[in-house]
């Protein structure tokens, strides 16, 4: 008596199409889903004046455990941190005011991977060109910035630019520039990686990445990346 196969070609060959789209399926199911950056991961922001939300959602979509920052005890256990963008000088009297700045300091000289961003490289810098009175930064990333360098709030924009990565390749990231700084010196084993209009707007120093522009506002993840990317 002749088989299902031998009485009709196709069907060997739709069986056979059949078995090997269960086995490819089979296959996929077992595998895991691919991690996110983020996973696993304990992120804090400083969280007294500024974007603070903007940073936390974009760590959240990363996978990463956020952290809003308001007193020296929650930097106990965190794995990187994210100082953002707002009014330097509130910021600044707001962590003296709250007791962190000497937490701050202690935290990211002893390397927590941290991210400045804005009004946050000017806190991580060692020299504020032109200060508000009384204005004090935290000394731990070697550079000198200029405040507001690219004009007032109706001058923000939004900007691709390139940016150096650790492998030093070059990528085009979107970002925003809005009341934006600009470093004007560079100190001993810090690296600039990014440049916009000729004027350095990105560096990068063992465990801090300093910029001028807020890619949490564009979405642009690749230095929230990055950041994560130092945890150890």
């Amino acid at each position: 008596m002749l088989s299902n196969a031998a009485r009709n070609p196709t069907f060997y060959t739709v069986r056979n199409l059949v078995l090997q789209k269960d086995r490819l399926m089979s296959e996929t199911e077992v595998l895991p889903p691919a991690a996110l950056p983020g996973a696993g991961k304990t992120v804090g922001v400083l969280a007294l004046q500024g974007g603070v939300a903007e940073h936390a959602r974009m760590l959240e979509s990363l996978d990463a455990q956020v952290v809003l920052v308001k007193s020296a005890e929650q930097l106990a256990n965190l794995d990187a941190l994210v100082l953002p963008g707002g009014e330097s000088s509130t910021i600044d009297r707001l962590t003296r005011i709250f007791g962190l700045r000497q937490p701050l300091i202690e935290a990211i000289s002893g390397g927590l991977p941290t991210l400045g961003t804005c009004a946050g490289l000017i806190m991580l810098s060692t020299v504020i060109d032109d200060p508000a009175p009384g204005q004090q930064s935290l000394g731990v990333l070697d550079v000198s910035v200029g405040r507001n360098a690219f004009g007032s709030q109706v001058d923000s924009a939004q900007v691709h630019l390139p940016w150096l990565t650790p492998s030093g390749e070059d990528v085009v990231i979107d970002t925003a520039f809005i009341r934006a700084p600009i470093v004007t010196r560079t100190g001993e084993g810090v690296q600039v990686v990014a440049h916009h209009e000729d004027k350095i707007v990105g560096v990068r120093a063992g465990n801090i990445i300093g910029i001028s522009f807020h890619p949490e506002v564009t979405g642009d993840t690749t230095v929230h990346e990055e950041l994560l990317s130092l945890i150890r």
